[in-house]
């Protein structure tokens, strides 16, 4: 590239990736998120972007996988040269020692960028996620959770939250120590100090407190004074975009977005949801009351792959109808409860994924869809690959709900460029499909 960009990230899944693209350009930051590694002849054709992100996969990953794949993606990162590099965990902070480990991942990208700290911000009020003294709250509904007690958070399929003090989350996965600089000393004008302190004890990781925009700005300001100390790379959700935008801001160096061409309403468009949240359970239920024709996925066929090509070849012919009808097909593994099988391996995860991307792939380019849907972070992330999109930049944000923006998929085969949704389990009101059906952003 002959441009460094102001700012780089990878996304342990597809669905936090395009929320940390969407948080930088929809404030003026134009953002490219790539879906892998790209090649200098693909770079160059987003050389005009401020950001650079990568889509990745790790957050429902193993320890070997990466062990195998993170150093050369961090290798990559670094090779950009960007002032701050970033690592995208979900708001959520949802991990465990044995998948999708943020500690491993902080070990690997110390170690890859020659650091020997990083800080590491979580709180993202935009998105309805707070943290003070350490300990991380979530919104869900109209009510604030602390983590372990969240309704959906603490009961998940893959990753429960059963801790609420993410140093101590943190310290089963890594045994880097772990520093807080917390919300009174942020607010009282003692962070850098706190900062300070936590560096003269040697901690590796220094996690900062953000639970309003004040503190999201004071965030910001503590890690942009600390880069040229600490270096580029920074872990944390999309409240480091955010922390780092509200500091650009105060100082009038934000650029001003250009307002986005409004979304149209399409007649017909399909989802394929992998999610087990109960949000997205609301969703289905008022979609279907709405104009969509809701297909039930056999999800152990896809996950072992007995009976598999039967199982979606019903579907697909049972969407196809549909669509040819005149109504919009969503296509669904669950509804608010993980399946009854035993939890499979992540091989199986990741195959239900895919499977889902393959349909979704043969319905939109057989019935010329101009826009889909993929409900589920770890279903997202397996099958866009199966959409073979390349490219992903913001097409609209949703300002009810961000998080999950309408994005524009740039293939690189030459063919059309796709609208599509890839929503996190927790995000949206119950209307959010039928709004991106309808435009009414």
């Amino acid at each position: 590239m002959t441009v460094k960009p102001q700012i780089t990230f990878y996304g342990d899944d597809f669905t936090g990736s395009t929320d940390a693209m969407e948080a930088l350009s929809s404030n003026g930051i134009e953002t490219v998120l790539f879906t892998e590694i790209p090649d200098e002849t693909r770079l160059k054709v987003f050389n005009n972007m401020a950001a650079i992100g990568l889509a990745g996969t790790s957050r429902s990953q193993t320890l070997d996988w990466m062990d195998r794949e993170l150093p050369r993606i961090f290798a990559w990162l670094s090779s950009l040269e960007a002032p701050i590099c970033h690592y995208k965990v979900c708001s959520t902070f949802d991990s465990s020692p044995e998948q999708g480990s943020i500690g491993r991942a902080i070990d690997i990208g110390l170690q890859t960028f020659e650091q020997d700290v990083t800080p590491l911000i979580i709180g993202v009020p935009q998105l309805g996620r707070y943290t003070m003294f350490g300990e991380l709250y979530a919104r869900f509904r109209d009510e604030v959770f602390r983590i372990d007690r969240h309704p959906v958070m603490s009961r998940h399929p893959a990753t429960p939250m059963h801790e609420a003090d993410l140093r101590r989350h943190l310290a089963e996965q890594t045994q880097a120590p772990i520093g807080l600089v917390d919300l009174p000393s942020l607010l009282a004008g003692k962070g850098a100090m706190a900062f300070r302190n936590a560096l003269h004890e040697f901690h590796k990781v220094v996690m900062i407190d953000v639970a309003d925009l004040l503190s999201q700005r004071l965030a910001g300001e503590l890690v942009n004074m600390h880069l040229g100390e600490a270096g580029p790379l920074i872990f944390g959700s999309s409240g480091v975009e955010y922390a780092y935008i509200e500091t650009l801001r105060a100082r009038g160096k934000l650029p001003q977005p250009a307002p986005p061409v409004p979304l149209a309403a399409e007649d017909r468009i399909a989802v394929v949801s992998g999610s087990c949240s109960p949000t997205t359970e609301t969703q289905i239920r008022y979609a279907s009351q709405n104009g969509f024709e809701p297909v039930q996925v056999n999800f152990e066929a896809l996950a072992t792959g007995v009976g598999s090509g039967q199982a979606e070849t019903e579907v697909t012919d049972r969407a196809t109808t549909v669509l040819k009808s005149g109504r919009s097909p969503l296509l669904f593994t669950s509804l608010g409860t993980p399946s009854s099988r035993p939890a499979g391996s992540s091989n199986e995860n990741d195959r239900v994924g895919r499977r889902l991307g393959a349909i979704l792939n043969r319905l939109a380019n057989e019935n010329d869809l101009k826009r889909v849907i993929v409900a589920g972070g770890d279903t997202s992330s397996h099958a866009l690959k199966e959409l073979r999109i390349g490219a992903l930049t913001l097409r609209h944000p949703i300002p009810q709900s961000p998080g999950s923006p309408v994005c524009m998929g740039h293939r690189f085969d030459g063919s059309a460029p796709l609208e599509l949704v890839l929503k996190g389990g927790q995000i949206g009101q119950e209307d959010f499909l039928v709004r991106i059906r309808d435009g009414a952003l």
